[in-house]
Protein backbone atom coordinates (compact mmCIF):
# COMPACT_ATOMS: atom_id res chain seq x y z
CA UNK A 1 0.00 0.00 0.00
CA UNK A 2 1.63 3.31 -0.67
CA UNK A 3 0.71 5.84 2.27
CA UNK A 4 0.17 9.73 1.64
CA UNK A 5 3.52 11.66 1.19
CA UNK A 6 3.72 12.30 5.17
CA UNK A 7 6.45 15.51 3.70
CA UNK A 8 4.56 18.54 3.10
CA UNK A 9 7.51 20.54 1.95
CA UNK A 10 8.35 17.58 -0.38
CA UNK A 11 4.31 17.45 -1.96
CA UNK A 12 4.74 21.62 -2.49
CA UNK A 13 8.10 20.46 -4.72
CA UNK A 14 6.95 17.34 -6.51
CA UNK A 15 2.78 18.98 -6.82
CA UNK A 16 2.09 18.68 -10.71
CA UNK A 17 5.60 17.16 -12.01
CA UNK A 18 4.73 14.71 -14.94
CA UNK A 19 7.03 12.25 -16.73
CA UNK A 20 8.19 15.02 -19.15
CA UNK A 21 9.56 17.03 -16.14
CA UNK A 22 12.20 14.45 -15.57
CA UNK A 23 12.93 13.56 -18.74
CA UNK A 24 15.57 15.30 -21.80
CA UNK A 25 13.84 18.68 -23.03
CA UNK A 26 11.45 18.92 -25.52
CA UNK A 27 11.79 20.57 -28.79
CA UNK A 28 8.42 22.00 -28.26
CA UNK A 29 4.92 20.82 -29.53
CA UNK A 30 4.67 18.17 -26.92
CA UNK A 31 3.84 20.38 -23.76
CA UNK A 32 0.71 23.13 -23.72
CA UNK A 33 1.78 26.26 -21.95
CA UNK A 34 0.11 28.56 -20.00
CA UNK A 35 1.14 31.58 -20.89
CA UNK A 36 -1.66 32.38 -23.61
CA UNK A 37 -4.18 32.08 -20.84
CA UNK A 38 -2.88 36.01 -19.00
CA UNK A 39 -4.78 38.20 -19.79
CA UNK A 40 -1.70 40.58 -18.04
CA UNK A 41 -0.31 39.82 -21.43
CA UNK A 42 -2.33 42.27 -23.12
CA UNK A 43 -0.92 45.18 -20.65
CA UNK A 44 2.21 45.20 -20.52
CA UNK A 45 4.34 48.78 -21.19
CA UNK A 46 4.99 49.28 -24.90
CA UNK A 47 8.46 48.19 -25.33
CA UNK A 48 8.64 46.27 -22.08
CA UNK A 49 6.78 42.76 -22.74
CA UNK A 50 9.09 39.69 -21.36
CA UNK A 51 10.32 38.06 -24.63
CA UNK A 52 11.98 34.08 -24.65
CA UNK A 53 14.93 34.46 -26.41
CA UNK A 54 16.49 30.85 -27.85
CA UNK A 55 20.11 30.14 -27.57
CA UNK A 56 21.86 29.77 -30.55
CA UNK A 57 23.31 26.12 -31.11
CA UNK A 58 21.04 24.48 -28.48
CA UNK A 59 23.45 23.90 -25.44
CA UNK A 60 23.79 20.43 -23.98
CA UNK A 61 23.26 19.74 -20.70
CA UNK A 62 27.13 20.43 -19.52
CA UNK A 63 28.18 23.80 -20.98
CA UNK A 64 28.54 26.60 -19.00
CA UNK A 65 25.64 28.94 -18.40
CA UNK A 66 25.64 32.04 -20.73
CA UNK A 67 26.04 35.30 -19.30
CA UNK A 68 23.09 37.45 -18.38
CA UNK A 69 22.19 40.93 -16.57
CA UNK A 70 20.13 39.42 -14.21
CA UNK A 71 19.53 35.77 -12.56
CA UNK A 72 16.23 34.41 -11.45
CA UNK A 73 16.06 31.46 -9.80
CA UNK A 74 12.96 29.33 -8.81
CA UNK A 75 12.40 25.85 -6.80
CA UNK A 76 8.60 24.13 -7.30
CA UNK A 77 6.86 22.87 -10.60
CA UNK A 78 4.27 25.86 -10.04
CA UNK A 79 6.76 28.64 -9.38
CA UNK A 80 8.45 26.99 -12.71
CA UNK A 81 4.93 27.19 -14.65
CA UNK A 82 3.96 30.65 -13.45
CA UNK A 83 7.80 32.02 -14.20
CA UNK A 84 7.69 30.50 -17.77
CA UNK A 85 4.03 32.13 -18.25
CA UNK A 86 5.42 35.63 -17.78
CA UNK A 87 9.20 35.84 -18.48
CA UNK A 88 9.67 33.15 -21.66
CA UNK A 89 5.83 33.67 -22.77
CA UNK A 90 5.41 30.82 -26.13
CA UNK A 91 8.22 28.31 -24.18
CA UNK A 92 6.94 25.96 -21.93
CA UNK A 93 8.57 24.17 -18.89
CA UNK A 94 10.18 21.21 -20.34
CA UNK A 95 11.56 23.18 -23.38
CA UNK A 96 14.04 24.97 -21.22
CA UNK A 97 17.38 23.53 -21.48
CA UNK A 98 18.43 21.02 -19.12
CA UNK A 99 21.45 21.96 -16.76
CA UNK A 100 24.15 19.12 -15.24
CA UNK A 101 27.39 20.93 -15.49
CA UNK A 102 29.30 19.36 -12.42
CA UNK A 103 26.07 17.08 -11.16
CA UNK A 104 27.70 13.99 -10.96
CA UNK A 105 31.21 14.11 -9.70
CA UNK A 106 31.03 17.88 -7.58
CA UNK A 107 26.96 17.36 -6.18
CA UNK A 108 26.03 13.77 -6.25
CA UNK A 109 28.18 13.07 -2.99
CA UNK A 110 26.41 15.82 -1.14
CA UNK A 111 23.15 14.77 -1.82
CA UNK A 112 21.03 11.83 -0.49
CA UNK A 113 19.46 9.56 -1.56
CA UNK A 114 15.83 9.81 -3.47
CA UNK A 115 16.09 13.63 -3.11
CA UNK A 116 14.63 15.43 -6.02
CA UNK A 117 17.63 16.07 -8.02
CA UNK A 118 18.94 12.54 -8.33
CA UNK A 119 15.46 11.76 -9.58
CA UNK A 120 15.38 14.09 -12.31
CA UNK A 121 19.19 13.82 -12.97
CA UNK A 122 20.26 16.97 -12.80
CA UNK A 123 20.85 19.98 -11.29
CA UNK A 124 17.55 22.32 -12.76
CA UNK A 125 16.55 23.73 -15.98
CA UNK A 126 17.25 27.45 -17.64
CA UNK A 127 16.40 29.76 -20.70
CA UNK A 128 16.91 33.19 -21.36
CA UNK A 129 14.32 36.24 -21.07
CA UNK A 130 14.70 39.71 -22.61
CA UNK A 131 13.06 42.70 -20.90
CA UNK A 132 13.57 46.02 -22.42
CA UNK A 133 17.07 45.98 -23.00
CA UNK A 134 18.29 42.78 -20.45
CA UNK A 135 19.05 39.56 -20.81
CA UNK A 136 17.51 37.62 -17.34
CA UNK A 137 18.80 34.15 -16.92
CA UNK A 138 16.21 32.20 -15.74
CA UNK A 139 16.48 29.11 -13.88
CA UNK A 140 14.97 26.25 -12.55
CA UNK A 141 16.72 24.68 -9.42
CA UNK A 142 16.45 20.65 -8.47
CA UNK A 143 18.25 21.59 -5.40
CA UNK A 144 16.56 22.04 -1.92
CA UNK A 145 17.65 23.02 1.27
CA UNK A 146 15.76 20.61 3.42
CA UNK A 147 15.34 17.53 0.86
CA UNK A 148 19.40 17.13 -0.06
CA UNK A 149 21.60 17.18 3.01
CA UNK A 150 23.67 14.03 4.59
CA UNK A 151 24.32 14.79 7.58
CA UNK A 152 27.84 15.23 8.68
CA UNK A 153 30.21 14.42 11.72
CA UNK A 154 30.09 18.65 12.11
CA UNK A 155 26.30 17.85 13.51
CA UNK A 156 24.67 19.31 10.57
CA UNK A 157 23.76 18.33 7.06
CA UNK A 158 25.48 19.48 3.70
CA UNK A 159 24.46 22.26 2.15
CA UNK A 160 24.86 21.67 -2.10
CA UNK A 161 22.76 24.40 -3.03
CA UNK A 162 24.83 26.92 -1.83
CA UNK A 163 27.81 25.86 -4.16
CA UNK A 164 25.09 25.60 -6.89
CA UNK A 165 24.37 29.90 -6.01
CA UNK A 166 27.62 29.86 -5.87
CA UNK A 167 28.58 28.54 -9.77
CA UNK A 168 25.10 30.14 -10.89
CA UNK A 169 26.65 33.18 -10.22
CA UNK A 170 30.28 32.66 -11.48
CA UNK A 171 28.63 31.57 -14.86
CA UNK A 172 26.16 34.12 -15.26
CA UNK A 173 28.10 37.26 -13.92
CA UNK A 174 24.90 38.51 -13.50
CA UNK A 175 24.49 42.59 -11.87
CA UNK A 176 21.75 40.94 -9.26
CA UNK A 177 20.50 37.44 -8.21
CA UNK A 178 16.67 36.95 -7.97
CA UNK A 179 15.34 34.14 -6.18
CA UNK A 180 11.77 34.01 -6.44
CA UNK A 181 8.89 32.08 -5.69
CA UNK A 182 6.44 30.73 -2.72
CA UNK A 183 6.23 31.23 0.46
CA UNK A 184 4.28 31.28 3.86
CA UNK A 185 2.44 34.60 4.97
CA UNK A 186 3.42 35.39 8.53
CA UNK A 187 1.19 38.88 9.03
CA UNK A 188 -2.44 38.17 9.79
CA UNK A 189 -3.80 40.63 7.39
CA UNK A 190 -2.22 39.91 4.60
CA UNK A 191 -3.55 38.53 1.52
CA UNK A 192 -3.22 35.29 -0.60
CA UNK A 193 -1.04 36.47 -3.59
CA UNK A 194 0.75 39.34 -1.93
CA UNK A 195 4.19 39.83 -2.65
CA UNK A 196 7.23 40.48 -0.83
CA UNK A 197 10.42 41.91 -1.64
CA UNK A 198 12.84 42.14 0.69
CA UNK A 199 17.24 42.33 0.42
CA UNK A 200 17.33 39.87 3.55
CA UNK A 201 16.96 36.28 4.51
CA UNK A 202 17.59 34.36 7.69
CA UNK A 203 18.02 30.82 8.64
CA UNK A 204 15.37 29.76 11.03
CA UNK A 205 16.56 25.64 11.56
CA UNK A 206 15.48 23.33 13.94
CA UNK A 207 16.65 19.87 12.14
CA UNK A 208 19.33 19.03 9.97
CA UNK A 209 21.26 22.66 10.07
CA UNK A 210 19.92 23.02 13.58
CA UNK A 211 23.88 23.39 14.72
CA UNK A 212 24.92 24.83 11.69
CA UNK A 213 27.03 27.73 12.20
CA UNK A 214 25.22 30.35 10.02
CA UNK A 215 21.97 29.33 11.95
CA UNK A 216 19.83 31.77 12.87
CA UNK A 217 22.00 34.34 11.16
CA UNK A 218 20.54 37.62 8.77
CA UNK A 219 22.14 37.89 5.55
CA UNK A 220 21.56 41.49 3.92
CA UNK A 221 21.85 43.04 0.35
CA UNK A 222 22.77 46.62 1.07
CA UNK A 223 21.96 48.53 -1.96
CA UNK A 224 18.93 50.71 -2.82
CA UNK A 225 16.10 48.85 -4.74
CA UNK A 226 14.89 50.97 -7.54
CA UNK A 227 11.10 50.65 -7.27
CA UNK A 228 10.23 52.77 -10.89
CA UNK A 229 7.73 50.13 -12.08
CA UNK A 230 5.71 48.69 -9.23
CA UNK A 231 2.81 51.00 -10.06
CA UNK A 232 3.20 49.64 -13.38
CA UNK A 233 2.67 45.95 -11.80
CA UNK A 234 0.73 46.57 -9.35
CA UNK A 235 -1.75 47.08 -12.00
CA UNK A 236 -0.93 44.68 -13.71
CA UNK A 237 -1.47 42.65 -10.54
CA UNK A 238 -5.37 43.94 -10.87
CA UNK A 239 -6.07 41.58 -13.96
CA UNK A 240 -5.05 38.68 -11.57
CA UNK A 241 -7.21 39.02 -8.95
CA UNK A 242 -10.08 36.96 -10.63
CA UNK A 243 -7.88 34.23 -10.24
CA UNK A 244 -6.92 34.94 -6.49
CA UNK A 245 -11.15 34.19 -5.45
CA UNK A 246 -11.71 31.63 -2.69
CA UNK A 247 -14.46 29.31 -3.03
CA UNK A 248 -16.86 29.49 -0.74
CA UNK A 249 -16.56 27.42 2.73
CA UNK A 250 -19.28 25.55 4.62
CA UNK A 251 -18.58 21.72 6.24
CA UNK A 252 -17.18 18.96 4.55
CA UNK A 253 -20.13 16.96 5.24
CA UNK A 254 -24.31 17.17 5.59
CA UNK A 255 -23.71 15.69 9.27
CA UNK A 256 -22.91 19.17 10.82
CA UNK A 257 -25.56 21.97 11.79
CA UNK A 258 -26.61 24.05 9.29
CA UNK A 259 -24.45 22.12 6.79
CA UNK A 260 -26.39 24.11 3.93
CA UNK A 261 -25.38 27.43 4.96
CA UNK A 262 -21.80 28.18 3.29
CA UNK A 263 -19.77 31.49 3.97
CA UNK A 264 -18.45 33.78 1.27
CA UNK A 265 -15.54 32.90 -0.10
CA UNK A 266 -12.83 35.80 0.50
CA UNK A 267 -11.85 38.34 -2.43
CA UNK A 268 -7.80 38.67 -2.78
CA UNK A 269 -6.41 42.33 -3.84
CA UNK A 270 -2.85 41.22 -3.23
CA UNK A 271 -0.07 43.88 -2.97
CA UNK A 272 3.57 43.99 -3.62
CA UNK A 273 5.10 44.95 -0.61
CA UNK A 274 8.83 46.32 -0.04
CA UNK A 275 11.02 46.36 2.18
CA UNK A 276 12.40 50.04 3.43
CA UNK A 277 10.17 51.55 1.04
CA UNK A 278 7.71 53.45 3.55
CA UNK A 279 4.76 52.80 1.95
CA UNK A 280 1.38 51.87 4.13
CA UNK A 281 1.13 48.00 2.34
CA UNK A 282 5.17 47.87 2.60
CA UNK A 283 7.90 46.00 4.98
CA UNK A 284 9.95 47.40 7.76
CA UNK A 285 14.09 47.89 6.16
CA UNK A 286 15.54 44.01 5.80
CA UNK A 287 12.86 42.72 7.63
CA UNK A 288 14.00 39.13 6.29
CA UNK A 289 12.89 36.02 4.77
CA UNK A 290 12.67 33.11 7.12
CA UNK A 291 14.49 29.84 5.51
CA UNK A 292 13.69 26.80 7.03
CA UNK A 293 14.68 22.70 7.31
CA UNK A 294 11.23 22.23 8.23
CA UNK A 295 7.86 22.64 7.00
CA UNK A 296 6.49 25.73 8.92
CA UNK A 297 3.55 28.64 8.12
CA UNK A 298 2.49 31.71 9.45
CA UNK A 299 -0.10 31.37 11.42
CA UNK A 300 -2.59 34.06 13.66
CA UNK A 301 -1.41 33.49 16.54
CA UNK A 302 2.30 32.58 16.38
CA UNK A 303 3.56 35.92 15.46
CA UNK A 304 6.59 35.02 13.21
CA UNK A 305 5.47 38.61 11.28
CA UNK A 306 7.64 39.74 14.36
CA UNK A 307 11.04 38.18 12.72
CA UNK A 308 10.18 37.88 9.53
CA UNK A 309 8.01 38.94 6.75
CA UNK A 310 7.15 34.88 5.19
CA UNK A 311 8.78 31.87 5.46
CA UNK A 312 9.82 29.63 2.97
CA UNK A 313 13.22 26.72 2.53
CA UNK A 314 16.03 28.14 0.61
CA UNK A 315 16.76 31.69 0.05
CA UNK A 316 18.80 32.01 3.24
CA UNK A 317 21.70 29.92 1.42
CA UNK A 318 22.19 32.81 -1.90
CA UNK A 319 23.17 35.58 0.83
CA UNK A 320 25.39 32.66 2.90
CA UNK A 321 26.71 31.57 -1.09
CA UNK A 322 27.35 35.37 -1.79
CA UNK A 323 29.40 35.91 1.28
CA UNK A 324 31.27 33.07 1.03
CA UNK A 325 32.25 34.39 -2.27
CA UNK A 326 33.62 37.78 -0.86
CA UNK A 327 32.06 40.11 -4.11
CA UNK A 328 29.84 42.86 -3.50
CA UNK A 329 26.98 40.77 -5.55
CA UNK A 330 23.64 42.67 -5.65
CA UNK A 331 20.99 39.84 -4.40
CA UNK A 332 16.81 39.64 -3.99
CA UNK A 333 14.42 37.79 -2.41
CA UNK A 334 10.55 38.32 -4.34
CA UNK A 335 8.23 35.81 -2.76
CA UNK A 336 4.70 35.35 -3.04
CA UNK A 337 2.29 34.30 -0.31
CA UNK A 338 0.92 30.71 -1.81
CA UNK A 339 -0.87 30.42 1.63
CA UNK A 340 -1.97 33.33 3.58
CA UNK A 341 -1.54 32.84 7.80
CA UNK A 342 -3.65 30.42 8.64
CA UNK A 343 -6.20 30.30 11.84
CA UNK A 344 -4.57 29.07 14.70
CA UNK A 345 -7.88 28.12 16.35
CA UNK A 346 -8.06 25.09 13.92
CA UNK A 347 -6.81 22.01 15.69
CA UNK A 348 -2.87 20.48 15.39
CA UNK A 349 -2.12 17.13 15.29
CA UNK A 350 -0.10 14.33 13.57
CA UNK A 351 -0.68 13.91 9.66
CA UNK A 352 -3.29 14.36 8.03
CA UNK A 353 -5.67 15.38 10.92
CA UNK A 354 -3.46 18.25 11.26
CA UNK A 355 -6.09 21.03 9.94
CA UNK A 356 -3.76 23.75 10.06
CA UNK A 357 -0.96 21.95 7.67
CA UNK A 358 -3.90 20.80 5.81
CA UNK A 359 -5.02 24.21 4.97
CA UNK A 360 -1.67 25.38 4.21
CA UNK A 361 -1.12 22.44 1.54
CA UNK A 362 -4.54 23.06 -0.02
CA UNK A 363 -3.94 26.77 -0.48
CA UNK A 364 -0.15 25.94 -2.06
CA UNK A 365 -1.93 22.88 -4.31
CA UNK A 366 -4.85 25.31 -5.45
CA UNK A 367 -3.31 28.59 -5.95
CA UNK A 368 0.86 28.08 -6.23
CA UNK A 369 0.34 29.00 -9.91
CA UNK A 370 -1.74 32.05 -9.46
CA UNK A 371 0.42 33.24 -6.59
CA UNK A 372 3.61 32.99 -8.57
CA UNK A 373 2.57 34.94 -11.52
CA UNK A 374 2.17 37.58 -9.07
CA UNK A 375 5.66 36.93 -8.05
CA UNK A 376 7.09 36.82 -11.09
CA UNK A 377 5.16 40.20 -12.19
CA UNK A 378 7.18 41.43 -9.14
CA UNK A 379 10.33 40.30 -10.62
CA UNK A 380 9.66 41.97 -14.44
CA UNK A 381 8.81 45.23 -12.30
CA UNK A 382 12.33 45.25 -10.56
CA UNK A 383 14.36 44.38 -14.03
CA UNK A 384 12.37 47.06 -15.40
CA UNK A 385 12.96 49.28 -13.03
CA UNK A 386 17.06 48.78 -11.92
CA UNK A 387 17.13 49.56 -15.86
CA UNK A 388 15.40 53.49 -15.88
CA UNK A 389 13.43 51.86 -18.21
CA UNK A 390 9.96 53.31 -16.24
Amino acid sequence: MNLPNEDPARQRIEYGTTALDLGPRIAGGEEATSSEDLELHKHWPPGLAPRAEALAGGPTPFDPLPEADYLVVTWTVAELEALAAVLTPGVSRNQWYRYSRGFEKKYLPLIRERAPSRIAKRLGSYYMSRIGNARVLCFKSELHLNQDGIMQPSGYATLPVKDLFKQLIEEVKPTMVITVGTAGATYPDHQLGDVFVTRAAKFRCHQEFAKAPYNDKTFKSEFTLKTGALGHARALLRHQDANLAEPDFGPPTGHYANAATLLPGFKNRPSIRVDGRGGADDLPAFQPILSTDFFEFGTTGNALEKIGCGVEMGDAALGLAVEELGTAQRWLVIRNASDPAINHHLPRGARPLDMQAHWAVWYYEAYGFWTSVNSAIATWAVVVGDQGAL
